[in-house]
């Protein structure tokens, strides 16, 4: 089994390098600001492209690009090309990112709720889709994975993924493609995005420590081959987390815990399937080098470069 690790957003290492400047549509809205706002897009855009160069140089070869990185894209109140305007940059990072053969998705915030039972928060989730989407296609990413979470319990789960599906039905195709769902550490298990995988034909994003906090007592054999049917040909992505501590179970520790890291890995290894695992700490790239180090010294894993390895 082939594992190749990856980090979100945030690059720990490059000092004063962010893709989330934002501008706020009040500030904007005092002056009418588009130099302002143009100025902040261009800020985000470049140090993507050191982020990227960064992941390049140390042999990432999976991402999460950051869904701050075009302020106001859909406020319905500002409007401007965000896409052709930024298209020298657009290209800087498709050549990075394909020359360097590496993974990118994204992962909208809370915000993008599918299911809510309010038009207008429906309506503004596709238009956070397509913005998503936008950027992906600019980029020239061809095997677009916009992740997100089933969203609201309001009057009840069954309710709920009935409404998921509906509106999910109501996309347009080429959403539909991109789309993949994550289990939630509250609400939503495994199960439920099982069943919607069943229903609408979608891709099933495992959040490991969301299912230990999160299940309905099954182990989770029961559900890896099923899981991993449901990316058909393409490398199947997880995230892995590790708890703050026994009372902040729920919360994102800085680092991965590396023994329970290798737990999991010899669970998965049975598969025999090549994934992407997403390590979600706050340490970021940190973290990840830190986990390869312990790895290294704990395992026998066969090490390719500075991320990636066959667990024998």
């Amino acid at each position: 089994m082939l594992v190749r690790l990856g980090y979100a957003c945030i690059c720990t290492t490059l000092e004063g390098v962010t893709t989330s400047s934002s501008y706020s549509y009040t500030n904007f809205n005092k002056n009418n600001d588009y130099e302002k706002l143009d100025k902040v897009i261009i800020s985000n855009l470049e140090d993507l492209i050191k982020i990227l160069i960064f992941n390049k140089k140390n042999n990432i070869h999976f991402y999460r690009l950051s869904s701050n990185l075009i302020p106001l894209a859909t406020h319905n109140k500002v409007i401007f090309d965000y896409i052709d305007k930024y298209k020298n940059y657009y290209d800087k990072i498709s050549n990075i990112i394909n020359n360097s053969n590496m993974r990118v998705d994204m992962h909208p915030s809370t915000y993008c709720i599918l299911n809510s039972v309010k038009k207008e928060v429906v309506y503004n989730t596709i238009e956070i889709l397509k913005y998503h989407y936008n950027l992906l296609d600019a980029m020239g990413i061809d095997n677009k994975i916009i992740i997100i979470h089933v969203g609201s319990n309001t009057f009840g789960k069954e309710k709920s993924l009935t409404r998921f599906i509906n509106n999910f039905n109501k996309l347009p195709e080429y959403l539909k493609q991109v789309i993949a769902i994550e289990n939630d550490d509250k609400v939503f298990t495994i199960d439920d995005c099982l069943y919607l995988a069943r229903k609408l034909n979608i891709k099933v994003v495992l959040d490991y420590h969301h299912f230990l906090c999160n299940n309905i007592g099954k182990n989770i054999d029961n559900y890896l081959e099923e899981i991993f049917a449901t990316w058909k040909d393409m490398r199947p992505k997880i995230h892995f987390s590790s708890p703050r501590s026994k009372k902040d179970y729920r919360y994102h520790h800085d680092y991965i815990d590396a023994s329970s890291f290798i737990d999991f890995l010899s669970i998965i290894n049975r598969y025999a399937r090549n994934i992407d695992i997403m390590l979600e700490a706050k340490a970021k790239d940190e973290s990840l080098f830190r986990l390869v180090r312990e790895l290294k010294y704990k395992t026998n894993y066969e090490f390719l470069d500075e991320t990636s390895f066959k667990v024998l």
